[in-house]
């Protein structure tokens, strides 16, 4: 393992392995068949890419997205290793390049689609047998599995590459199968007694929130104006609801976009590329999008609709905090997004498929209506035991008390009794509260349990089922119209006098503030040094822009965290900083010891690396809530005629804040940048910004002069921004 640890340190900058990689590593370097279930963000591509920089020949890596690949490509590539990759988007010359270098032996990784290995009668894979192959790798391994969430039928065919190359290893990666979809991968790769290794699910960065359905375009643009530096991914389960919601978030001054399968694929690219680049800060997407993205600093994942079952729950929300860093998943929930749902599970002439697929949304539904840590069913619903009380879900953030429900759940469960547990929690509610409906017919009016809670409205009634149910009083079938039934716990409260002990909220707790993330994450009491924080990540941005990738491949949030709060003035300390391998330090060590080296010197600050502690760092302190304020009230106060300086006094906030609400209105389009700034000051800023290839507002200042002033330049700019995304999309 000493060779592993000093490719691990060379080209990826970590001093030691994590979860499961280190066994995973062993066993494809001794070419053994290996299955791999590690949460997103734990890992998984050091598995396969370590021994591949070990192991002779080249790596081959089965990936299902474009984007998946090109990120991989291009992070291998920023760590001096050589990769390629073969997809559709490539033209011939560029695929025949590819060709060349894998036959010459040059590539130690190349990623390909699956389909191109069952494309023509598996010509490709004819081609590989006269390469050395070293090991395949099956990412997004779930993706075989006919019991998966995200099944694709290309994957099918490697079902075959034991039996073409029966002394390659095949290493299969996910992060999200249930025990059926795990032997299901098995079996279908046809692995040979594979060591099978499953890492926690335990996401310990992320904060988990459900809140009832209400309000939710309010409650999302609040949340976004409570962090306004932060990027994050909110799913919704049409391509309508993702247009509108974007459409409203801009309205709202946010810099949105939407991403789903209806739009051009050539569309499809370019918003992502804008997301993953930093250029785009939320994306509104349909689960068509995320699989395989790699941005490691997305802050949020909001659910604005249910999700069709925890696989999917987990993975989407698994996109959130890939660096490490505290991070939060937040479900608008709401009963009538259920009843949709098990319309689309039922699938025609397939039984089996379809009770699975109303088992597994039951499931989703339970995570949403249960009372207990929501970290703790997760763990267990993936067949990991965790103690609960995890004190970062909203269930364990709540405040609670316990109550005497013995009368009530005596006569609910009587009701479903008299009932001969035939109907749903609809009619029960309403034959308990003495319903005059055409439903409750003249013989359930004639049991002495009819009326007999007319005591209690439905929300009451509708709240005490969820509470039974979850604590085993009550159970519902499995059905698309599922029903009540009775279980050997409600039959000891009916029958022998069993009491009824529950807890009711106090106070919900919601998703989390600013300061609650900081409070909940202490930082090894040495703080970052924010205004740094900021000045790396524009020089990251600015070499990312240079190298055309996305900016966390240069550095994650989590690396410039560190290299901000321990303020290595050298090279040699760089070492100590996660995230910098040799080849990182001599590609960029220089231009950022600069940076921090002179920070020090104008703030009078030295090096800290000696108290650096091996343990992960909070994000850097963040503008208080009241300091950021809301977008919308600005743009309200605005539209209602007050001035800059007027808005401020009324909001008893800076005036620079406020323009600075007001420069985000104009880059999204809510506001025309004459209604601010002397139109004839726009095209002369918009000329020296083109042709700046990193844009650079004091350049602009120094070129113009003192008539113009900084929020002229800035609203110029950002209506340049503006016309540049029109343009591209026209």
């Amino acid at each position: 393992m000493e060779k592993s640890h000093e490719i691990l340190q060379q080209y990826f900058g970590y001093e030691s392995f994590r979860l499961n990689q280190a066994t995973a590593v062993e066993n494809v370097i001794a070419k053994k068949d290996t299955f791999v279930l590690m949460p997103t963000g734990g890992g998984k591509s050091l598995c396969y890419q370590v021994p591949a920089l070990i192991l002779e020949g080249t790596a081959i890596v089965i990936s299902p997205l474009i984007a998946l690949m090109k990120d991989q490509v291009d992070a291998l590539r920023a760590n001096g290793i050589s990769a390629a990759f073969l997809n559709s988007s490539m033209n011939p010359v560029e695929q025949n390049e590819t060709f060349h270098q894998l036959k010459e032996g040059k590539l130690k990784l190349l990623y390909v689609a699956p389909e191109k290995l069952s494309a023509d009668n598996g010509s490709f894979l004819n081609l590989l047998k006269n390469i050395h192959i070293s090991l395949f790798a099956v990412d997004e391994a779930h993706c075989v599995s006919h019991w998966g969430h995200d099944f694709r039928p290309d994957y099918l065919f490697l079902n075959g590459l034991k039996r073409q190359f029966p002394t390659v290893p095949i290493i299969a990666l996910t992060a999200s199968a249930d025990e059926i979809t795990r032997k299901d991968i098995i079996k279908q790769l046809d692995l040979q007694n594979p060591t099978v290794l499953i890492s926690s699910f335990d996401r310990a960065n992320i904060k988990y929130f459900v809140q009832p359905k209400q309000s939710v375009l309010h409650h999302i643009v609040q949340y976004l104006n409570e962090h306004p530096n932060d990027s994050g991914i909110i799913y919704c389960l049409s391509r309508k609801g993702t247009e509108d919601m974007a459409n409203n978030l801009k309205e709202n001054g946010v810099n949105a976009a939407f991403y789903h399968a209806g739009i051009s694929s050539t569309e499809r690219a370019k918003v992502q590329d804008d997301f993953i680049k930093d250029k785009i800060r939320v994306m509104v997407a349909t689960i068509a999008f995320g699989m395989g993205i790699d941005k490691s600093n997305v802050r949020f994942v909001i659910h604005a609709d249910l999700p069709k079952n925890i696989e999917s729950y987990y993975q989407e929300t698994g996109r959130a905090g890939r660096d490490g860093l505290p991070s939060e998943a937040i479900l608008f929930y709401s009963n009538a997004d259920v009843m949709k749902l098990k319309k689309f599970a039922m699938i025609e002439g397939n039984e089996e498929q379809s009770t699975l697929m109303l088992k597994k949304l039951q499931h989703m539904t339970d995570f949403a209506e249960m009372q207990k840590c929501r970290r703790q069913y997760l763990m267990e619903y993936f067949g990991e035991s965790h103690p609960g009380n995890c004190n970062s879900c909203d269930y364990c953030l709540s405040d609670f008390e316990n109550w005497d429900a013995t009368i009530d759940a005596q006569k609910l469960l009587s009701a479903v009794f008299r009932l001969k547990e035939r109907y749903g929690k609809n009619l029960i509610i309403d034959f308990l509260r003495g319903s005059k409906g055409a439903k409750i017919t003249d013989y359930m009016r004639s049991l002495p349990t009819y009326g007999i809670g007319n005591n209690a409205d439905k929300t009451y009634w509708h709240h005490l089922i969820k509470q039974l149910i979850i604590n085993d009083f009550l159970r519902e079938s499995n059905e698309e119209f599922s029903v009540l039934k009775l279980t050997d716990a409600s039959k000891e409260v009916l029958f022998n006098k069993k009491k009824v002990h529950l807890q009711k909220v106090k106070e919900l707790a919601k998703a989390v503030t600013v300061e609650e993330i900081e409070t909940s994450y202490p930082n090894n009491e040495i703080d970052a040094n924010l205004e740094l924080f900021d000045e790396l990540r524009v020089l990251r941005r600015q070499q990312a822009e240079q190298e055309n990738v996305p900016p966390y491949v240069i550095f994650s949030d989590a690396t410039l965290m560190e290299l901000a709060t321990y303020l290595p003035v050298t090279k040699e300390e760089l070492n100590q900083i996660s995230g910098f391998g040799a080849f990182k330090i001599e590609k960029y060590g220089e231009t950022f010891v600069n940076v921090i080296s002179n920070y020090c010197n104008q703030n009078n600050l030295s090096s800290k690396i000696s108290e650096k502690a091996p343990k992960k760092q909070s994000a850097p302190k963040k503008a208080n809530q009241h300091e950021s304020g809301t977008y919308t009230t600005t743009f309200q106060l605005f539209k209602e005629g007050n001035s800059v300086e007027d808005i401020a006094k009324i909001r008893n906030l800076s005036v620079n804040t406020i323009q600075n609400h007001l420069v985000n209105f104009v880059e999204v389009g809510t506001i025309k940048p004459s209604e601010l700034i002397d139109i004839n000051k726009i095209d002369p800023v918009i000329a020296i910004a083109k042709t700046q290839t990193i844009q650079s507002l004091k350049a602009i200042k120094e070129e113009l002069g003192e008539e113009y002033s900084y929020f002229e330049i800035n609203i110029a700019v950002a209506f340049y921004k503006w016309q540049q995304k029109e343009n591209s999309r026209n």
